[in-house]
């Protein structure tokens, strides 16, 4: 039985993370210090996986959140089809009332089953789909590669895990998730299904918690 183990993270913070702002895949971001201790944390917990390949997303938070094992010489592959959504006009806006009432009446209507509305200038979760599926496929189709990490976004990875293992769009939101939170999968050639191993793991952060 030909197995694949996906490493699925969230990229480490940043100051829009921290911040509160909106960045989609409309603002290029660096890690803030946290984020950079929180990718630390994780290398430090991780390095002993003998991941084969690393998958990130077009934007640089991913790559600075993996860094350290990319420095180990591990091959990597940037998929934009990892990217965060595009959240339209509200990418880098300092959330106010507009925003924060805009925002949840988003979030309501997907949760409702309107998966096709898209963002202001964005994107829909459909068509985030449409783009997940091409790179998912692209990370399915070298079996030789029996462990990957794949380093990507919070919206993106909810959108992601739902289709992943047949739900409904409508359901991301129980898919929780933080900065540098771990989703463990395997996928099962035969099937074709992927099973979650582990859910929004943050155990590898303990560390920096007991520290502030």
């Amino acid at each position: 039985m030909q197995q694949k183990t996906i490493y699925l993270i969230r990229h480490g913070e940043t100051d829009y993370n921290r911040r509160g702002v909106v960045q989609g895949s409309g603002v290029d971001s660096d890690l803030n210090d946290m984020g950079r201790a929180q990718a630390m944390a994780f290398f430090q917990a991780y390095q002993h996986v003998p991941f084969d390949k690393i998958y990130i997303s077009a934007l640089k938070r991913t790559y600075q959140t993996v860094e350290s094992f990319i420095e180990l010489g591990l091959p990597y592959e940037k998929l934009p089809g990892l990217n965060e959504i595009s959240w339209g006009v509200m990418e880098g806006r300092v959330p106010g009332n507009i925003e924060n009432e805009y925002y949840s009446a988003l979030i309501t209507a997907w949760a409702s089953g309107n998966t096709a509305l898209p963002t202001d200038g964005g994107e829909s979760p459909d068509q985030v789909v449409v783009r997940q599926r091409v790179a998912i496929e692209a990370i399915l189709s070298h079996p030789d590669e029996s462990t990957v990490l794949v380093a990507m976004h919070g919206r993106a990875m909810r959108i992601l895990l739902c289709w992943l293992t047949n739900q409904p769009l409508a359901h991301m939101d129980q898919f929780e998730h933080s900065n540098l939170c771990l989703y463990k999968l395997q996928y099962n050639y035969e099937t074709a299904a992927f099973t979650i191993e582990q859910a929004n793991d943050t155990a590898h952060l303990l560390t920096l918690a007991l520290a502030h």
